[in-house]
């Protein structure tokens, strides 16, 4: 089973990459951020001519989510408890072949500090509430998307020109090791000890060519599903074709 993440940065104006992709890499499910698009504009019909069964959730202008899957998929989860105000379309969560995919796009949190930090560490709590609800099932699982957490040095091409990033900040990264420490597996990590792997290059200063990049984009696993990993990896070329999001894909195979 191969399950994907891809923050396309726009749903509407990169489909025709998102479509090759899905062509040539063929993962079973397909976790989408910053689709951009209200619920209504969303690609449906494309989606499924290309073999996929779509779950999305979206929104004007700005963030969106969505779950592809090549499967039969069951919604579980629409957004995250806890704060009845915060209207974002950045949480997804479905059951599909017997695992649990929870999609999310964490918010960005710059200028940082400031109050889209605070909406930052505000939505971590709640989002870790209920992977804290998720990680002992007996049931696998999987929380896919990015999560705009940097979470070592090694996943930043210069460390120290982060240190006051909302991406970077000690609050943030303290918060994704707690995120760990419930029990979660970081797959990419895992699978790559010690090996600088980036997931994101900015658009600017020739960021992709220079290989100036960061690691954002995550997929963790509860323990019933961790055992299965055998593969993890980064669709890097994706990153430098014509029209490209700024992230890349990535992906896992699970036995």
């Amino acid at each position: 089973m191969k399950i994907a993440t891809f923050n396309v940065n726009g749903i509407s104006a990169r489909l025709p990459a998102l479509l090759r992709w899905l062509e040539e890499s063929r993962p079973d499910v397909a976790c989408l951020q910053e689709l951009k698009a209200p619920q209504e504009r969303f690609p449906e019909a494309a989606i499924r001519m290309a073999g996929y069964n779509p779950i999305w959730h979206g929104q004007m202008s700005w963030n969106g989510v969505a779950i592809l899957t090549r499967g039969s998929a069951r919604e579980t989860q629409r957004g995250l408890p806890g704060d009845p105000e915060d209207l974002h379309s950045r949480y997804l969560e479905a059951e599909t072949e017997g695992v649990i995919v929870g999609c999310l796009y964490l918010p960005n949190g710059n200028p940082a500090p400031g109050p889209k930090f605070t909406y930052k560490l505000k939505w971590l709590e709640r989002f870790m509430a209920r992977a804290a609800d998720l990680v002992g099932s007996q049931q696998p699982v999987v929380l896919a998307g990015d999560y705009n957490v940097i979470p070592e040095d090694i996943d930043v091409y210069k460390p120290e020109r982060w240190l006051n990033d909302a991406l970077f900040r000690p609050e943030v990264r303290a918060a994704y090791r707690e995120l760990l420490a419930q029990g979660w597996t970081d797959s990419l990590r895992q699978l790559n000890p010690g090996q600088r792997i980036f997931t994101f290059w900015d658009y600017f200063r020739n960021a992709y060519a220079r290989d100036a990049g960061l690691r954002i984009d995550h997929l963790l696993l509860n323990p019933a599903l961790a055992p299965r990993l055998r593969a993890a990896g980064v669709d890097r070329e994706v990153r430098g074709r014509e029209k490209a999001s700024d992230h890349a894909p990535v992906w896992i195979e699970l036995a």
